[in-house]
Formats: C-alpha cells, sequence, structure tokens
C-alpha cells in the first residue's frame, strides 16, 4: 500500500471512528465547514461537479452555477456526516431520517414475490434510504459496491454498509450479476446506484440534452429474472429529514431485442433520474466525468475541465 493510500484510509478510518461520536449539531457544522472550505479552494471535483450543473440548469449564470457548486459541496458533505454517524444511529432516529412518496410501489411488488429492483441516482444519501428499508420496513437487499483503493477501504465500506443491512457485492470480478438474479427470482429486493457506468460497456441514453452511458444491469435484471424495476429519487430539505420518491414501474417492452429492450428500458431510468436531478440539482453528487464528450481526453482538454 502507497503512502497515499494509507492516508485515505486512515481518514476515512478517523470518519468512521470519530465523527460518529460527535454531537448532531457539530457534525453538521464540521460538515459545513469543510464542504466550504474544499469549495473556496476549488479543486478538480469542485470544478467537475460545476461542469455537470452546467449540464443540468443550461441557462445559469456563472454565479448561479457558483451558488449550486457550493450548495453541491455542502449537500455531499451532509452525506459523509450521516454516513459516518450512521453506524451509532439508533432504530427509532433511522426511521425518522427519511420520508418517502409512493412507498407503495416497493411494498407491493415485494408481496407480489417476484423481487423488485430499485434503481436511483447520485442524489442525496442512498446510503441512509437503504439503511431506513432495512430498519423501517426490515426487508433486506442486495447491493453492488465498487471496489475501491486500497483494498482495506473497500473493507471498511463493506462492513460498513453490511452494518446496516445490506448484503454488499463487488461490482468487478463478473458474479455479481448471477447472485443479483438468484436474490430476486427468489423474491428479493436489489438497490442499484445506476447513473454513472462504471464498466465502459454501458448503454448510451440522452440526460439533459446530451449522450452519456449508463449502465444495463438494472434493465437486463429485470427482463431476466420478472422482477419489478422501480426508480427512486431522493433529496434534501432544510429539515434533518431526507425525501425520497418511488417512482412508476419501468415495464420490459412487449418487443424488440434484448438489446433494444435494455435501452428503451435505461433511457426510462435516466430521464426519471433527470427529472429528479433538475428538481433538486445540488444534491446530485456527481464529481466524476459523466457525459461522452468529457470522457475524450481531447475534448476534455479543449474545454478545459478536469
Amino acid at each position: 500500500m502507497s503512502a497515499q493510500e494509507r492516508l485515505i484510509d486512515g481518514l476515512y478510518g478517523l470518519g468512521w471512528g470519530t465523527v460518529k461520536k460527535l454531537p448532531e449539531p457539530v457534525a453538521v457544522r464540521l460538515g459545513r465547514t469543510i464542504a466550504d472550505l474544499a469549495w473556496k479552494q476549488r479543486g478538480k471535483g469542485v470544478r467537475r461537479l460545476e461542469s455537470n450543473y452546467a449540464r443540468v440548469v443550461p441557462d445559469a449564470s456563472p454565479e448561479r452555477l457558483a451558488e449550486l457548486s457550493r450548495a453541491g459541496m455542502r449537500s455531499y458533505l451532509r452525506y459523509w456526516m450521516e454516513s459516518f454517524r450512521l453506524p451509532a444511529w439508533s432504530a427509532e432516529r433511522i426511521g425518522a431520517g427519511f420520508e418517502a412518496k409512493d412507498i407503495h410501489y416497493l411494498t407491493e411488488g415485494m408481496a407480489a414475490g417476484k423481487g423488485v429492483i430499485l434503481a436511483l441516482p447520485h442524489l442525496a444519501n442512498w446510503d441512509l434510504a437503504g439503511a431506513w428499508a432495512t430498519t423501517k420496513l426490515g426487508i433486506p437487499f442486495t447491493t453492488v459496491a465498487e471496489r475501491l483503493k486500497p483494498e482495506t477501504l473497500y473493507d471498511r465500506f463493506v462492513a460498513y454498509r453490511e452494518g446496516l443491512g445490506m448484503e454488499v457485492l463487488p461490482h468487478s470480478g463478473g458474479a455479481a450479476f448471477g447472485v443479483l438474479a438468484r436474490r430476486l427470482r427468489a423474491g428479493g429486493l436489489v438497490c442499484l446506484v445506476a447513473d454513472r457506468d462504471l464498466s465502459a460497456s454501458g448503454v448510451e441514453v440522452e440526460f439533459f440534452g446530451e449522450t452519456a452511458r449508463m449502465p444495463a444491469g438494472p434493465a437486463l435484471l429485470a427482463q431476466q429474472t420478472g422482477a419489478l424495476l422501480l426508480p427512486v429519487t431522493l433529496w434534501y430539505d432544510e429539515t434533518p429529514v431526507m425525501r425520497g420518491q418511488v417512482h412508476p414501474p419501468v415495464d420490459v417492452p412487449q418487443s424488440g431485442t434484448r438489446a433494444e429492450k435494455t435501452s428503451v428500458m435505461t433511457q426510462a431510468l435516466a430521464d426519471v433520474f433527470a427529472s429528479g436531478i433538475a428538481d433538486h440539482p445540488q444534491d446530485w453528487h456527481m464529481l466524476q466525468r459523466l457525459w461522452l464528450k468529457d470522457l475524450d481526453p481531447a475534448t476534455s482538454a479543449e474545454k478545459g475541465t478536469a
């Protein structure tokens, strides 16, 4: 492990070991202070966040984009402060920390016994929503996590999420899809963050007027297992409570090849994600390249983006 990897792992360990012990108001102030400092430094992540917001709010002035990126960093650090503290939250605190509209789509889908796939973008705190599902609803689920470096950091994230009641599979290795399919055929719940493709073999979609690539997994799992595919969007407001919306099912098209059906279904997910992100852009924590134009190094260099 390199010195930088040891530092990163140590910082995350410090967060989970120390922040969760802080009184909540202190943790909130600390997160906001760190967010504002990071925003003022305008590192790569902040510049990328602002560039992504420019797609979401195309008529925004530079001043408005700066306001959005500052709010976005505060939202992002709220996610981290909550995540560091979640293992210490009581079941009552978790249950009171999230309110979801139209949760009946999920509960009725689970009652039908065919399995349910929840697909959501990087909005607000998806870990809190997952902890709420396991704690408040009593529904365990399976998810997939990106294999991070150093390996010890990935292990920390797996232990953290498993401690919240989730079954966590590594994104790499090729076995995750088969396990997810088995869980769904058994009537289980699968939750996937699905607005950024990590495989470079995802489905091209139109997203805020430009081409992006999103993972095919949710649509393929729904086709292969007959599970219900439900988009979910999340957001913060000024209260400590996070909000969410479970959207109507994305149906499998009646005709077409598997690839054509997957394309239609993934585009439907992208459209729901775009609507939720447009309503709450500051809660979309996308500090990485997403659109194909930005994934082209030559194009990125020409545009001066990070």
